[in-house]
């Protein structure tokens, strides 16, 4: 049977990865052009980075949930053959789309947090065109939020398919007796 304590752990973990990220999407860098009339230039001015700090964050949960997943199913590959049938194969299935939507999810949130923190340094002379003052696009974020959604459900589903599998396996074991005579004393 799955640990309903590492099905919360997991849960609230996954629940604040995407808050992070859904935060970080609200709370990205915006950028203005400003101009210095004493030195005549125009120049870039950056509000607060806190989105880059969420991102980091939201990474850091989801990274952490999907460890205790992999150390409470031993990634899968480790330990004693599964019981063949339905839970191994949806267990099989589901561990690979966890692992694909998770690099997905981290992709997004680390680029997103590098994209964001850049800010672009350099300055114009006044009357030429003004800097270009890059900022993070809109939906960066928001994918690596989606992301993280996704991997929190599939993560939850494999781990339960993954004990199903295994609670099937120890049964299995535990119940087949010794072929032979038996003879008591």
């Amino acid at each position: 049977m799955a640990s309903k304590l590492l099905l919360i752990t997991v849960f609230i973990l996954d629940l604040i990865a995407f808050a992070l990220a859904v935060a970080a999407e609200q709370r990205r860098t915006t950028a203005r052009v400003a101009t210095d009339y004493d030195k005549k230039y125009n120049y870039c001015v950056y509000d607060k980075d806190i989105a880059t700090g969420l991102g980091v964050g939201a990474f850091f949960f989801l990274m952490l949930s999907q460890v205790f997943v992999m150390i409470a199913s031993r990634c899968f590959c480790c330990g004693k053959a599964l019981s063949p049938g339905g839970s191994r194969a949806w267990a099989t299935i589901l561990f690979l789309l966890c692992w694909v939507t998770f690099f997905i999810a981290e992709i997004c949130l680390l680029a997103g947090s590098v994209r964001n923190a850049y800010h672009t340094r350099y300055k114009t002379i006044f009357g030429d065109n003004p800097p270009s003052c890059q900022t993070l696009r809109r939906g960066v974020f928001g994918a690596g939020a989606a992301f993280v959604f996704f991997t929190g459900i599939l993560s939850e589903f494999y781990y339960i398919n993954y004990a199903k599998a295994k609670a099937k396996s120890n049964f299995q074991s535990v119940t087949m007796a010794p072929i032979g005579t038996y003879t008591s004393a």
